[in-house]
């Protein structure tokens, strides 16, 4: 190995410039700082970009989405929030099962419980899929595992790769016939949601797409961005994102017959504050102060200040996404003389968000894993590992040996450090060191 100076390099800082602090100090200047304009804004941003891939719309031009004048988008304070709430506008609760994948981080699964449903997980295929190598869910295991307490599917868009969302629909498809949905209770919700699973028709299929803002992929014949593809989506805005507002998250939708996206969008409103018939920007106007509580919710709103980062977030995020590309091109090509399998982010179908750059280093195990990540913080180079199977977890009861491929990929898996703040130069350096250190071990 050729002498390098030693740097260090961090595993995924957030990007943030002069533009977003200005945004952040402007909205503390304003005098308004929870949910308001801004976050009503970049709901609408997120919207049309999710619809056209463009981030310098306004979901109220003619080029929108939003046909009745509310976004198919909400701006929530997590990305867990998003999917709880996602599931509970598809009415699942109690005696319900929803299919899950053994890989992936706890919120996926976590929001099941909370909705008091049972988590039913899926291995994934063996070496994950032939052509990205992506930890992808078995999907002829996934078919046997429905039932008619199947309620949903949730796919998780791991490193920000976009899953096959045509099996996933064929499936759900094909077991039509047993799917019952649900019936009304008389509530605002129980009601809203009865119409959604009788309008869906079939098992949901919910998109985890804490990864992947931005990515997308062949669907039915066009493509089409995350948030675009599944009957309900989850994003994440946490610090370590591709996209951040320092915490935070959103849930989209696609069309649904018969049920307008202003009734759908209201509901999540309701949800994610208390029940509350009017937010405290409506409550604002003049004589406006008398409000209903529609149900005992939640509180998991966005707000001003986190939106105000967003927004300068979107504007630069195709930037984002382009320099992630490059760095993953020196990855590949480095990793690829090595014949090490790492994720592949971009093909003919499929154009990555470049989240996570995940290598498997041949031959090694779990113990030998842990020293090559202990070498590399020695020498500057932060690394992690996405993930540690859920089966593999105390709160999942610890059953690893029926999810075999999960740890079998788990076992010898890095993830190597992956964001716009890095340089040519540090890329370099993470390769060099790492393949000095693999030299020394395997």
């Amino acid at each position: 190995m050729i002498h390098m100076n030693k740097r260090n390099i961090n595993f995924s800082p957030p990007d943030i410039s002069e533009l977003e602090i200005e945004e952040v100090a402007a909205a503390l200047r304003s005098g308004w700082i929870t949910t308001g304009p801004r976050t009503k804004l970049l709901e609408r941003r997120l919207a049309a970009y999710i619809e056209t891939g463009r981030a310098d719309l306004d979901c109220a031009t003619p080029a929108s989405n939003a046909k009745d004048g509310r976004p198919r988008a909400v701006c929530l304070n997590s990305a867990t929030a998003a999917e709880e709430l996602n599931l509970r506008v598809l009415g699942i609760g109690p005696g319900d099962e929803v299919l899950v994948p053994a890989y992936t981080y706890t919120a996926t699964a976590s929001a099941v419980i909370h909705c008091g449903a049972k988590v039913r997980f899926i291995d994934i295929q063996k070496d994950g899929d032939p052509t990205t190598h992506m930890p992808e869910m078995d999907y002829a295991a996934l078919e046997k595992a429905i039932t008619p307490r199947t309620k949903a599917i949730v796919a998780v868009d791991l490193g920000g790769i976009v899953c096959d969302y045509d099996q996933l629909f064929e499936i759900a498809e094909r077991k039509k016939t047993m799917f019952t949905p649900k019936q009304s209770d008389g509530s605002a919700l129980g009601d809203l949601s009865a119409r959604i699973q009788k309008s869906i028709g079939r098992v949901a299929v919910v998109a985890d797409c804490a990864h992947s803002l931005g990515a997308s992929r062949i669907f039915s014949g066009t493509q089409k961005h995350c948030g675009a593809i599944a009957d309900f989506s989850s994003f994440s805005f946490h610090a370590v994102k591709n996209f951040t507002t320092a915490e935070g998250g959103a849930t989209a939708w696609k069309p649904l017959q018969d049920i307008e996206d202003a009734e759908i969008y209201q509901m999540f409103q309701l949800l994610s504050l208390h029940g509350q018939s009017k937010d405290a920007l409506a409550k604002t106007q003049r004589g406006a102060w008398e409000y209903d509580i529609i149900g005992p919710w939640y509180k998991c709103n966005m707000t001003d200040v986190m939106a105000a980062i967003g927004l300068r977030q979107l504007d630069r995020y195709p930037m984002l996404l382009a320099r992630r590309k490059e760095i993953i091109a020196m990855y590949d090509r480095f990793f690829d003389r090595l014949n090490i399998d790492h994720l592949v982010h971009y093909t003919a179908q499929i154009n990555s968000s470049g989240h996570l750059y995940l290598i498997r280093i041949p031959g090694a195990d779990e113990e030998t894993r842990g020293i090559i990540i202990k070498k590399l913080a020695e020498r500057g180079v932060a690394t992690n590992v996405h993930y540690k199977p859920l089966p593999m977890m105390s709160a999942y009861g610890k059953d690893v040996a029926a999810f075999p491929n999960s740890y079998d990929y788990y076992r010898n898996l890095i993830s190597l450090p992956l964001h716009t703040l890095l340089s040519n130069e540090d890329v370099d350096y993470v390769c060099g060191t790492l393949e000095d250190v693999l030299k020394r071990i395997i």
